[in-house]
């Protein structure tokens, strides 16, 4: 379910003019977004290309470099933010030292050419909007009860070579500041989808992107 899901036309994404959208995907850890992720970038009828990121930490099992992100090293970060390719970037200090995420201006974005899909949390939503312009992007909330959100952690980590029990804890409190009521309002995210059940979830997401990338 989506609260306020008839309530649509509050979110100008300029319409009228040929120039692509942004949405952007975000939730805290393990609610299930990065699912929703992959089956919305299959939607023909959506027509979102996808955005790789970037990130330091290691690949996990299952992971491919440039599938859900390309990896590299401090070394690469330091040279794409040097060259002002950063339109993003979130570092957090596990209990395997330093990990950063980030997206690069490295071509995959071209809004003249169509709309993208974009995850990542708030505050990266925030210094993405800032990068392209508020009526360029399209936030969708993914939201699951914190005790759902543990378990499925949980269930994922332990299917790890190496499970990282403390740096999945770390995240999880983390998440609670994160994405604080103070800062979602101040974000002004006002609609929020509930993946209680994937499949709905997917629908009302769908139905929200329809109605609203058909502005542009």
């Amino acid at each position: 379910m989506v609260a306020e899901i008839n309530k649509y036309d509050d979110i100008s994404l300029g319409e009228g003019t040929e120039m692509g959208v942004i949405v952007f995907l975000m939730g805290k850890s393990s609610t299930g977004k990065d699912t929703l992720f992959k089956r919305l970038q299959g939607r023909q009828d959506l027509s979102l290309s996808g955005i790789v990121p970037y990130t330091t930490r290691p690949i996990r099992n299952g992971e491919k470099d440039g599938m859900e992100y390309f990896f590299t090293d401090e070394a690469g970060y330091e040279a794409f933010r040097t060259g002002g390719k950063i339109i993003e970037a979130r570092a957090y200090h596990t209990c395997h030292g330093l990990w950063r995420y980030f997206t690069v201006d490295d071509g995959q974005i071209d809004l003249s050419h169509g709309s993208y899909l974009m995850i990542g949390t708030l505050a990266s939503y925030l210094q993405v909007q800032e990068y392209f312009n508020r009526d360029k992007i399209l936030p969708v909330l993914i939201e699951l009860d914190d005790g759902k959100r543990l378990q499925r952690a949980l269930n994922r980590e332990k299917k790890q070579p190496q499970p990282r029990y403390e740096e999945m804890c770390r995240r999880f409190l983390a998440d609670a500041e994160d994405f604080s009521e103070d800062k979602i309002r101040e974000a002004g995210i006002r609609h929020r989808f509930h993946n209680d059940e994937l499949d709905c979830c997917e629908e009302e997401i769908i139905r929200y992107l329809l109605t609203n990338i058909g502005k542009i």
